[in-house]
């Protein structure tokens, strides 16, 4: 007897669960409708002023006016993005904390030894925004006029030159090592806390050489302050179509900068879904494609949240293996 008294008990307790469960499913479509009941942060892991906080400006701005809630973008900068994501990776996942990355998401598991996020596993991706392309750009003085000239020069005098960048494991640290990789020259690194004080050096000549974001270098560019030698995309770019590929030189030398929107894991699919529908739109509107241009991004026809986990997964194998070959593995 006492063993049916608990079997009641229990088929008791499970019915009001079951019901709250069948419940929830039930209105699983009028959690997106509803949605947002309240402001939407978007963390903005960059500087304030950049092109990346730029970015993330205007799609909060838009994405206000698309589905009729307040988006706040928060910037919270610091190891190369890391804070900011690792903010997001422990932040509630109900679709109202967002954040702007990009390639520190895939680069930062293999450079720390306890990796401060899991780029698969801590994250659902919302939407693919830009990619965009980096130039490799040497002081004018150095006697080289395209690639192959410079590495000549630089097999010919191994170690006299330098490269800068804003910091070790960023892109354009890892864009320079496998551009001596490639090459097989070797050329020392140089690294600043921040990409407006490694051009300056390379304009002034203290530093030989440096892969910059192309549109804030085009000026320094057309006024002779630095002296462009290719783009770090497969094809030229629309801004600068006098600057050819890498590529053609080094064969395989195919490396874009992304943004993605991520929301925390676990945030609730139809949220997702319609997250991902929304800045879709945004990203083919004239006036956003507009302002991205002006920042030297290109808009991307975002794939589903489901295509965009592999694309994740992919990039995070990627970059690991860049990361490795370059010694820089675990050095965080």
């Amino acid at each position: 007897m006492a063993v049916d008294h608990r079997r009641s008990f229990f088929r008791g307790c499970a019915r009001p669960a079951l019901a709250a469960l069948a419940l929830l499913l039930l209105n699983a479509p009028a959690l997106a409708e509803t949605y947002p009941a309240r402001p939407i942060r978007l963390i903005s892991p960059f500087p304030a002023g950049g092109a990346n906080d730029v970015l993330a400006r205007a799609l909060a701005a838009k994405l206000s006016e698309r589905i009729g809630g307040t988006v706040v973008v928060e910037n919270k900068p610091g190891a190369g993005a890391v804070i900011g994501l690792s903010l997001l990776a422990h932040s509630a996942p109900d679709g109202y904390t967002l954040a702007l990355s990009g390639s520190t998401l895939a680069v930062a598991p293999t450079l720390y030894k306890k990796p401060p996020f899991d780029p698969v596993k801590d994250f659902a991706p919302v939407a693919l925004i830009t990619h965009y392309p980096f130039v490799l750009v040497i002081h004018p003085a150095l006697p080289a006029h395209s690639v192959p000239e410079l590495i000549q020069l630089a097999k010919a005098q191994p170690g006299a030159f330098t490269y800068a960048s804003p910091g070790v494991a960023s892109s354009q640290h890892l864009y320079s090592q496998i551009f001596k990789d490639m090459a097989g020259i070797e050329v020392g690194h140089i690294p600043y806390g921040g990409t407006s004080t490694a051009v300056v050096d390379v304009v002034a000549g203290r530093v030989s050489m440096m892969f910059a974001a192309v549109a804030p270098t085009l000026a320094l560019i057309r006024e002779g302050k630095l002296r462009a030698l290719g783009v770090t995309s497969l094809t030229r770019v629309e801004e600068a179509p006098e600057i050819p590929p890498i590529a053609e030189t080094l064969p395989g030398f195919n490396w874009l900068n992304w943004t993605i929107v991520l929301a925390p894991a676990g945030t609730p699919t139809e949220i997702v879904g319609r997250l991902n529908a929304e800045l879709k739109t945004i990203m083919a509107t004239p006036d956003m494609r507009r302002q991205i241009g002006q920042i030297g991004m290109t808009p991307v026809d975002t794939p589903s949240p489901a295509e965009l986990s592999s694309f994740v997964s992919a990039e995070a194998a990627r970059w690991g293996t860049v990361v490795r070959q370059a010694g820089l593995a675990g050095m965080q």
